[in-house]
């Protein structure tokens, strides 16, 4: 479990872990970043009361350095790789380990349940939870068990990680399809069941989702550069997005200034018409959703804003590579930028 910053919700993250039964052996190790909120204090707290937790130093704070890092310290064949801010499902890791032995894959891995505490995280939970928000991936909400391109954090085969290398370390997001990639071409089989589940807590802002998704549509770009036509379809909805919009600025100003009259006008309003889709569209989820009216008016905000966000990272990533792009969205306001 790779931990930054996490004083809210790293408590209960590892408690949902060490409840977890297994036949046998098992530990948790955590990769501690830089905080500045108190989360390294408390890890060392919660270290200090159950011997199963082993904590590892992560100075960079990059996810997939930490990663390896605890990989490295680990000490048994299985790595279930945690979220801290997420919590596992009861009975989690002893299905996950059955759906391993009975598929034979490599990597196993099931749904991403999101959930939110308030108006802003239930709307960006809510996001998640759509095909609308981030492009219908099996852990998304996928209903039929399978073959899958990647898996949602992952309970894999130490022998497999070894053999094809661990995390690439140079990439600093998306690293899990990455290396999901990897398996595959090694012959070995991802696999997705969605009666495995996991709760996930979203960005608690505005800014921090909109830096978060900013990151991770740069380093997606970055992906498409590396691996070109591997990235599935819907990684390109985004940037489409960002494009259509930028034109149809471009032809509303031409229009609005009469550099542009006429039938050629008329022509050119036809770029406005996806737009105008899409605000539809982005309308009926956010009506169409359970809550009060406050989480169905943050999803009006919070939809875009991942959208574009991602779209306009993806773009900046694609054109001009994501090598010094960090997710600044866990970083608290002591913190300075990471190199």
């Amino acid at each position: 479990m790779p931990v930054l910053n996490e004083a809210d919700y790293l408590d209960r993250a590892v408690q949902t872990v060490l409840a977890q039964e297994v036949d046998g052996p098992s530990e948790l190790v955590l990769a501690l970043g830089p905080s500045t909120d108190g989360t390294s204090d408390l890890a060392r707290r919660l270290a200090a009361g159950d011997s199963r937790i082993v904590l590892v130093d992560n100075p960079e704070a990059d996810i997939p350095k930490g990663l390896n890092r605890a990989i490295r310290a680990s000490r048994y064949p299985t790595v279930v790789r945690v979220d801290a801010h997420s919590e596992l499902a009861g009975g989690y890791a002893r299905a996950a380990l059955a759906v391993l032995a009975g598929t034979r894959a490599a990597n196993v891995g099931g749904v991403m349940r999101a959930d939110g505490r308030t108006p802003f995280q239930r709307a960006v939970a809510h996001a998640y939870n759509s095909p609308i928000g981030l492009g219908g991936a099996a852990y998304h909400g996928g209903a039929q068990a399978g073959p899958a391109e990647s898996a949602y954090l992952g309970v894999m085969r130490r022998t497999v990680l070894d053999e094809v290398g661990l995390f690439d370390e140079s990439i600093r997001r998306g690293e899990d399809w990455e290396l999901n990639l990897r398996i595959r071409r090694a012959g070995y089989r991802v696999w997705f069941d969605p009666s495995l589940a996991v709760t996930y807590w979203p960005r608690e802002s505005w800014l921090r989702l909109a830096q978060q998704f900013r990151a991770t549509g740069a380093w997606r770009g970055e992906l498409v550069r590396r691996y070109g036509r591997r990235n599935a379809l819907r990684f390109f909805a985004p940037p489409v997005l960002v494009v259509v919009v930028a034109l149809a600025v471009v032809v509303g100003l031409l229009q609005v200034l009469r550099v542009i009259t006429g039938p050629a006008a008329v022509a050119a309003s036809v770029i406005h018409l996806p737009i105008l889709a899409y605000v539809v569209l982005v309308v009926a989820v956010a009506i169409g959703r359970d809550g009060g009216w406050r989480d169905r008016l943050w999803t009006l905000a919070v939809l875009p804003t991942m959208h574009v966000c991602w779209g306009a990272g993806f773009l900046a990533g694609l054109f001009a590579g994501a090598s010094r792009t960090v997710d600044t969205s866990r970083l608290g306001s002591r913190n300075t930028p990471l190199p």
